[in-house]
């Protein structure tokens, strides 16, 4: 039976929801005398808000246009395009999700391979003209064509599979490594996903050498098929420079890259690396029934379900977050006002300006540390400049936005002030009726508080129902979560104002209740105060620091710690011990680490420095790292249920999306609840799961 009818018989009478992708074939006459090409055109029918995807359907929908192409003599070539601004973007997720057999997972990979690879094995030359956005499975069939252009345009390309738990098993594997060499496919297949699914551009594309060649976006059709037709008539020669590096070196370096970063907890980029080496020296049936094999595998993996759950997360439910107000009572912002002068603070005024492109104004305390704020501003620019991502107008527009005052009358006419002073609740509430004092009643007062109180710190002023918590997460161009805070007092209005805002400054928004710490920097706080306290009872630090290794987490919990800096997470665990003392502890160890003045236990070459681990020596009861990474998900189990009981987010869901999107929690464990209930911990301390059996694992 072939890989159609295997499929066919397996997809009877079962229903996907598939959005299917058609492939729709028109005969266009090229330029030049060089014959006709029969064009295929991938569209679902929906604008480019809903891109083209592959599910079986599409696939099957793609092989029968070839079956008629290929039964033609009158076709010089094939060329294959997107809708207007998507050209694919790989396979339909959806039904990835609804896979309930090794056996439907590996006709998936088989299916796609007997279509795809068609391209490149059809006896006539064929085109793939990259209009848009391509990824995936998109960029792989651009891959199996023997030529490719594309538009300098397109805003992604990419290989996101391994972000997800998977592979590109539809031959990017196989045919990416042999078109651009090792280091180069290395970087897009893993090194990218594992970079917050980082994208390249149309230029960067063909800049690598994946496109042959490049075309503006206005004329970008007309001009492939010109520079098609060329290639027929033999007055355009492509020519691909044979590979000349170590093959084997560039793979075995990116697995000591991978080791690093993920320690071994997701099995997808070893995969890939896997049949990256295979690709060396596979025939190109080895190297593809390699991929249907890693396929069916990921795709009943635990990994890839966990990976789908937060895809789902951060594609919807961070778009219409839980508990936001109607959107219609939301105010205008035309100006906004920032309270400090520092990092943050300065930080924060780049983002508004340059999203909002609304005047913003700083105040400080003296003319050095407003120049300063100010300065800053202008520097990052100027970087934004240099690296091509603002325009000359555009970066003269920015900076004269940025304005500084040493007066809060600044104010006077601002929409939306926000706070980003020293972490003191009285320093605070001083700096809010200041600011309360100048401003119209319609004005919105925001903190940009890690940890305390909003309903506190609102409690003294005149209108308390317009202060709201909106907290940033440290680099603030980088990091997309922002944890929006309801105080008691806080209206309707205030917090419709502040979605509006959060959207317009590209940042994923979850409403979290006025409680200590609010979500991110609560769990944390209560994850690194369990391991720091198993070094204060005598484990050794290297023991207990990597203990959590398995997670897979961005960064160790005492590199964490350097990060943050310790005076930081002691002021925090403080804040957090005093709400919650039964829970919470205070490390003394930790204390004279701050009172010492380090900056962490690590030094300058990377090596625990010995003075730090003096402070933490002497305890008399050490623990395994097994008995670390528990006693930290207990703990973290423990919390979440609170959490969850005291109503601080909505959902299970919020608290995976904040640690996500605010603490780099990795893609293949969904967050955190999923790990804890695929572990057995959450059952194991709270009585239940936190999601539903089958929610981001295998069904059982």
């Amino acid at each position: 039976m072939s890989d159609i009818e295997t499929y066919k018989s397996l997809l009877a009478g079962k229903d996907t929801g598939e959005v299917v992708t058609r492939a729709l074939v028109r005969d266009v006459d090229l330029p030049y005398g060089a014959g006709t090409m029969a064009l295929i055109t991938l569209d679902n029918g929906f604008d480019h808000t809903k891109p083209n995807t592959f599910g079986p359907q599409g696939l099957l929908s793609l092989n029968d246009a070839l079956d008629a192409i290929e039964a033609r003599g009158d076709v010089a070539a094939v060329g294959v395009t997107g809708k207007p601004f998507i050209f694919a973007v790989g396979a339909d997720l959806k039904g990835a999700a609804a896979v309930a057999t090794r056996e439907e997972a590996a006709a998936i990979g088989a299916l796609g391979h007997h279509v795809f690879r068609r391209l490149g094995e059809l006896g006539v030359p064929t085109f793939a003209f990259v209009n848009g956005a391509a990824m995936g499975g998109g960029l792989e069939i651009a891959l199996h064509c023997a030529y490719r252009t594309v538009s300098s345009g397109v805003p992604a390309i990419a290989l996101p599979e391994c972000f997800l738990g998977l592979v590109p098993g539809w031959g990017g594997t196989q045919l990416l490594p042999r078109l651009i060499g090792p280091e180069k496919a290395i970087k897009l297949i893993i090194e990218n996903p594992l970079s917050q699914n980082r994208m390249i551009k149309g230029r960067d594309a063909y800049g690598l050498g994946v496109a042959d060649a490049m075309f503006e976006p206005a004329d970008f059709l007309e001009e492939s098929l010109r520079w098609a037709a060329r290639v027929l008539r033999g007055e355009e020669t492509v020519t691909r420079a044979p590979y000349e590096g170590d093959w084997d070196k560039a793979v075995a370096d990116a697995r000591f890259l991978v080791d690093m970063k993920l320690r071994g907890a997701s099995p997808a980029p070893y995969r890939a690396l896997d049949l990256i080496a295979l690709a060396k020296t596979a025939s190109r049936d080895e190297g593809f029934a390699a991929e249907d094999e890693a396929l069916a595998d990921l795709l009943m993996s635990d990994e890839l379900r966990a990976g789908l759950y937060a895809f789902d997360l951060v594609q919807r439910r961070a778009k219409k977050p839980a508990g936001a107000p109607d959107k219609a009572l939301a105010r205008k912002v035309t100006k906004v006002g920032v309270v400090g002068a520092g990092l943050m603070a300065s930080q924060l005024a780049l983002l508004f300006a340059r999203r909002l492109e609304v005047p913003v104004v700083l105040t400080d305390l003296d003319q050095a540390r407003l120049d300063k704020g100010v300065g800053y501003v202008h520097t990052e620019v100027d970087k934004l400049l240099a690296k091509g991502r603002v325009s000359a107008d555009q970066a003269g527009r920015i900076k004269a936005l940025v304005t500084g005052s040493l007066s809060k009358d600044a104010f006077a006419d601002a929409d939306f002030v926000i706070e980003a002073v020293f972490e003191d609740l009285d320093v605070k509430r001083k700096v809010l009726a200041e600011v309360e004092a100048v401003v119209s009643d319609e004005c919105l007062l925001a903190t940009n508080t890690s940890s305390l109180s909003i309903t506190a710190m609102a409690s003294g002023l005149r209108r308390p129902e317009r202060v709201v918590g909106f907290h940033f997460f440290n680099p603030v161009a980088v990091m997309p979560l922002l944890e929006i805070v309801r105080g008691d007092a806080t209206d309707d209005a205030t917090l419709a104002t502040a979605f509006s805002v959060a959207k317009t400054l590209k940042k994923s928004s979850v409403l979290v209740k006025d409680a200590p710490a609010f979500v991110v920097n609560r769990l944390l706080t209560r994850f690194m105060g369990e391991v720091i306290a198993s070094v204060d009872e005598g484990t050794p630090l290297e023991v207990a620091d990597h203990a959590l290794d398995g997670l897979g987490l961005p960064m160790t919990p005492f590199t964490l710690l350097q990060l943050v800096g310790p005076a930081v997470a002691l002021h925090v665990a403080e804040t957090m011990h005093a709400a919650f003392p039964d829970r919470f502890g205070v490390s003394a160890n930790l204390a004279a680490l701050v009172a010492a003045g380090k900056p962490g236990v690590y030094g300058a070459d990377l090596q625990i420095d010995p003075e730090a681990r003096a402070f933490f020596e002497g305890g008399s009861s050490p623990s395994t790292g097994e008995e670390v990474r528990l006693r930290a998900l207990k703990a973290l189990a423990q919390e979440i249920r609170l959490m969850l009981d005291e109503g601080v987010v909505a959902a299970p869901q919020d608290i995976d999306l904040c640690m996500i999107l605010g603490a780099g929690w990795p893609f293949h464990t969904g967050g955190i609840t999923p790990y804890l209930d695929r572990e057995g911990v959450s059952e194991a301390v709270t009585g239940s799961r936190f999601l539903a059996p089958g929610v981001a694992s295998v069904p059982a």
